[in-house]
């Protein structure tokens, strides 16, 4: 028979759980997240102990205190990739002067894009179509209703557009875009995620204005980066007006093209913000062709290839 304890023993203050205990053996849900919410902050706050505690050694060493320490990063852990290039290389500039957005840069011809869609699409897909028209100047928008992309090309070199962009969707979400330049290629097929309208957008400023924005083109440094970085290039004119204060930016990081819209705001002399105005998006690439759309028998001059082990994955091709 059970006997009630003793009452002159005094019960542990904090009970402490064995070395080789897991919160997740915990079976009771709501214990076991107020548990995990627990170590969580502990731990937090023994990280900001102990860069307290670095700080003031730093502080009374002065000037004999040692470099701070880097921390690893998947962007710094980087390996070197062999095909990175120099912009001022002889052989890139001979191929810039050359490939086929060499008119483009020469001046030769101006910007004219057809947005499209897949056939029958939704509101959000065709909200996004709009919404693209009005951050790239000179672009139009129209409805394929069925009709195959290689009737589409045609018709688009002899109208005198350079760039058919079509927009993809599966499930009412846009997800996939091609971008084929006109009349001799290339095309470049990618994957499109994190898409957010203007309205889903908080503290946006206002629509933008039908001036020319300036293009923003980060880390597109090997080969193909350079490629993919001409190929944005050449969807905006070469002479942005800078009355707008308008700038689009497409940022690559581990092979993810990130697309934002902004607008200069001049707070005085000294200091200058940015207002976001929309959309934004994310793209994949997943491969490049040479020529324009053919999807039986194009010539594909990359591939995105999946990789399995984790030294690979520090590996980018952008």
């Amino acid at each position: 028979h059970l006997q009630d304890p003793p009452e002159h023993v005094d019960a542990p203050a904090e009970f402490s759980f064995p070395p080789t205990f897991s919160v997740s053996e915990i079976k009771n849900k709501q214990r076991r997240h107020l548990m995990f919410m627990k170590l969580k902050q502990e731990k937090r706050k023994q990280k900001v102990a102990i860069k307290k505690k670095k700080k003031k050694e730093r502080d009374a060493l002065g000037d004999k205190a040692p470099p701070k320490e880097v921390p690893k990063t998947i962007e710094n852990q980087r390996v070197y990739d062999e095909t990175t290039v120099n912009p001022e290389d002889e052989e890139v500039a001979f191929d810039e002067g050359t490939d086929e957005f060499s008119a483009y840069f020469n001046r030769l011809t101006n910007p004219k894009v057809l947005i499209t869609t897949s056939d029958r699409p939704r509101g959000r897909t065709v909200r996004f179509c709009n919404q693209l028209a009005t951050v790239i100047p000179d672009a139009h928008v129209y409805y394929r209703r069925g009709l195959a992309l290689k009737k589409v090309i045609p018709q688009c070199i002899a109208r005198g557009f350079t760039y058919l962009m079509v927009i993809n969707e599966d499930r009412k979400v846009p997800n996939g875009m091609v971008l084929c330049h006109l009349p001799d290629g290339p095309t470049a097929h990618f994957k499109v995620s994190s898409v957010r309208l203007r309205k889903e957008m908080k503290r946006r400023g206002k629509d933008p204005t039908e001036h020319s924005p300036e293009v923003i083109l980060n880390n597109f440094t090997t080969r193909l980066g350079h490629s993919m970085g001409r190929l944005f290039a050449a969807l905006f004119p070469h002479d942005p007006q800078f009355v707008g204060r308008q700038v689009a930016t497409f940022h690559n990081q581990r092979d993810f093209i990130f697309f934002r819209f902004h607008r200069y705001i001049f707070k005085n002399e000294k200091r200058v913000g940015i207002q976001e105005l929309g959309p934004r998006f994310t793209l994949k690439l997943r491969s490049l062709q040479k020529g324009t759309f053919d999807s039986k028998f194009g010539e594909y001059e990359w591939v995105l290839k999946r990789h399995e082990n984790d030294v690979c994955r520090r590996r980018f091709n952008l």
